[in-house]
């Protein structure tokens, strides 16, 4: 298995082009299979979720073609409603695809989904959801099975904005006939993305964006071209590690109104960010200070980037403490910090950092998605080698990280 071999110390310089969002790519993919016809989908990062969710869309029937950093997925034959264990398990968002195919067949039968073991992601609101228009739902020894049984438009409030309730019961909706009313949904720029391929397929629907959406039903939807937002958390990443190497980067392909709660906190500690247009320049030159940060659904901080600021709070002078509000468990990664001499204590969903000057390189292991980000940005810091291992993680969400850290000077190998 490869690791990350970074020798730390490198001030990161130059320019680098964030990739296509991860998270709205997936749930746009299992939109796709409502189309009757080919849809064309640009911008498309190449990451193992992708490959997954292109193997789920084969296995159900659908035709995916990849060229470059694009994709072209023909749904017009898909035949199966089901999606067996072995691939659901391998990915969180194959849920997604349980939406898609009650919306075009009003039947479908997909295992519960795998993932990041980051803390408890229940299903209880997609089910809600779809039992408010009008499915049959019951669980049969780990897969979820719906059946249309008195299909019509609900008003349905979410107990919590989740991100894959709401992308789920906006595809179910959006053929299903009456309005649906859905409240307290998520607000991230994602579901705006989703709601947008969703109309130019024929779908009509408003209010992403919003806590409350509407979706009136249609009769069918129809294929279409669409260029995915950018990446919101790996352009954060990257402002990230910009910083806590006291680096001067240009980063291209970003929306920076995505990510403002980020930009406050990453200016209140210090960091120069300026911007013109799609660009973003991050100079971390001057001093940085210490501050407190509290995950929350958006428009706060995303919980997506707590450990890869965790990481940068460790190598600032003073004490920040972060408080975990989203998943009960995503401070996996702080006692690899810990290895590298990170100064971290943990009271239940509350971390208190201390910050160290130095941190030092040592063997590693990546958690999760963001908690291997993480590790990545403290050895780029850290004195020394730094090996971060168990990348298969890393590659579900970052696009040829290593590739773009070494165009900026990094000095990091891939290898086994």
């Amino acid at each position: 298995m490869d690791s990350f071999y970074i020798r730390g110390g490198n001030a990161l310089k130059g320019q680098v082009r964030i990739s296509g969002s991860k998270n709205a790519t997936l749930p746009i993919m299992a939109a796709t299979l409502m189309a009757d016809d080919e849809v064309v989908l640009c911008g498309v990062p190449d990451l193992e979720d992708i490959n997954v969710m292109s193997d789920v869309l084969t296995l159900l029937g659908a035709t995916v073609k990849r060229e470059n950093d694009v994709l072209i997925i023909d749904s017009s034959n898909v035949n199966c409603i089901e999606l067996p264990e072995h691939m659901s398990r391998r990915m969180r968002a194959s849920n997604l695809v349980m939406g898609a195919l009650l919306a075009r067949f009003k039947k479908a039968a997909v295992a519960y989904p795998g993932g990041c073991a980051i803390g408890s992601r229940p299903m209880d609101l997609h089910l809600k959801g779809f039992r408010a228009l009008g499915y049959n739902i019951a669980d049969q020894c780990g897969v979820m099975c719906g059946k249309a049984e008195n299909l019509g438009g609900q008003e349905t409030l979410l107990d919590f904005p989740s991100v894959g309730a709401t992308e789920n019961i906006m595809m179910a909706a959006a053929l299903t006939p009456g309005i649906t009313t859905l409240r307290n949904a998520a607000r991230e720029p994602e579901i705006i993305d989703l709601q947008n391929f969703l109309n130019r397929m024929g779908a009509r629907i408003r209010g992403a964006g919003l806590d409350t959406i509407r979706i009136e039903g249609v009769n069918r939807l129809h294929g279409v071209e669409h260029t995915v937002i950018p990446d919101r958390i790996e352009a954060g990443t990257f402002m990230a590690a910009a910083a806590i190497t006291h680096g001067d980067v240009m980063i291209d392909n970003i929306v920076l109104e995505h990510i403002q709660s980020l930009v406050a906190k990453l200016r209140e500690i210090g960091v120069a960010i300026s911007s013109n247009g799609s660009w973003v320049r991050i100079s971390g030159h001057q001093p940085l200070r210490s501050a407190d940060i509290k995950t929350m659904p958006y428009p706060g901080f995303p919980t997506d980037m707590q450990p890869q600021m965790m990481a940068l709070m460790s190598t600032v002078a003073g004490t920040s403490i972060v408080v975990e509000t989203i998943f009960e468990n995503r401070f996996m990664h702080v006692h690899e910090l810990r290895r590298m001499g990170a100064d971290i204590k943990i009271e239940g969903r509350v971390a208190i950092i201390r910050g160290r000057e130095n941190l030092e390189g040592a063997a590693v292991e990546a958690t999760d998605l963001r908690a291997g980000a993480a590790l990545v940005l403290a050895g780029l810091h850290a004195r020394g080698e730094t090996r971060v291992g168990k990348l298969e993680h890393i590659d579900r969400g970052y696009d040829k990280l290593h590739c773009k850290l070494r165009q900026l000077g990094a000095d990091i190998e891939r290898r086994p």
